[in-house]
């Protein structure tokens, strides 16, 4: 996985790079094809957003998430993006279950 971390107005601390590495050890384990991460912290005013860009083998996800506080930022990003990983790993492994198995075929289907 290629992990990039940038910072629009913003210098990133090793604290906060820390602490988004752990924030996205979730979605690798969701993720087994995970290809590229791409992750901009940015300032204006008193919002603090965070937005990742999650290239996976067959499909792009974008994730934004604001908040007063960049920390509870990442929270939310963290959250949203694992709950749309899982939710497009499902969609994906439902292929092969869907039309089901030829244990599951009824036996006046055959020809």
């Amino acid at each position: 996985m290629n992990l990039t971390i940038t910072g629009r107005h913003l210098e990133i601390t090793p604290a906060i790079h820390d602490y988004v590495l752990s924030r996205l050890e979730r979605i690798k384990r969701h993720a087994d094809n995970l290809i590229d991460v791409s992750v901009v912290l940015s300032v204006a005013k008193l919002i603090h957003s965070v937005e990742a860009n999650v290239h996976l083998s067959g499909k792009d996800i974008f994730v934004q998430a604001e908040d007063a506080d960049m920390y509870a930022a990442i929270d939310n990003l963290a959250d949203k993006l694992d709950r749309q990983i899982v939710k497009h790993k499902e969609r994906n492994g439902d292929v092969n279950q869907a039309s089901g198995g030829i244990k599951h075929q009824s036996a006046g289907e055959e020809a």
